[in-house]
């Protein structure tokens, strides 16, 4: 039986913090899933035989039980994901599975891109936006969708993460070459407007 959990509930105002809390559960769960070992679940499925790192070829692998924790830790580990929306071009909601039977619902920011706001300031922005939505939705039905390389993001309740499809490699370069978003490296925003 799986479990949801969701960070909404940590966002009412009169929380102070919560979406912080909210963070760092998300972490907690992924570090548990990649450090449980097999002598504590008393079963012979380990984290480093569920969790999936990437090829240098970019094709999936299961990684050896045998694997030191340290290795385990490195950026290249991948969870399989379920898209339960698309917010705007960069950002989407998912139930990412941090271990078997455990899955976590969070919005995930995609690393690297900035696609112009729905809540737009002028009608050529609105347009950018909507298109951009559609183009993320559109890689994202490919299916097989997974998250890596995950961190906090900057603002809280969500978390800054690399995607990749059953046919796009790296979700956030496949917006950028489509034109729908820029490259962002967390500092300031440039205007979408004209």
């Amino acid at each position: 039986m799986a479990r949801h959990l969701s960070f909404a509930a940590f966002a009412h105002p009169r929380r102070g913090g919560a979406v912080m809390i909210g963070g760092v559960l998300f972490a907690c769960g992924l570090l548990a899933g990649a450090t449980l070992s097999q002598s504590l679940l008393g079963h012979a499925t380990t984290p480093a035989e569920i969790a999936l790192t990437a090829t240098p070829a970019g094709e999936p692998r299961v990684s050896s039980g045998a694997t030191p924790i340290a290795q385990r830790l490195d950026r290249r580990i991948v969870y399989p994901a379920d898209v339960l929306r698309v917010i705007d071009g960069d950002t989407f909601e998912a139930r990412v599975r941090v271990w078997p039977g455990l899955d976590v619902d969070t919005k995930v920011r995609l690393r690297g891109i900035d696609a112009a706001e729905l809540h737009a300031r002028c009608a050529d922005e609105l347009a950018k936006a909507q298109a951009a939505r559609a183009a993320l939705e559109t890689i994202l039905a490919e299916g097989d969708v997974t998250v890596s390389q995950v961190g906090v993001d900057k603002y809280g309740g969500r978390v800054d993460a690399v995607a990749a499809t059953r046919n796009t490699a790296d979700v956030s370069a496949a917006m950028l070459l489509g034109g729908w978003a820029r490259a962002y490296d967390g500092g300031r925003r440039g205007s979408w407007c004209g």
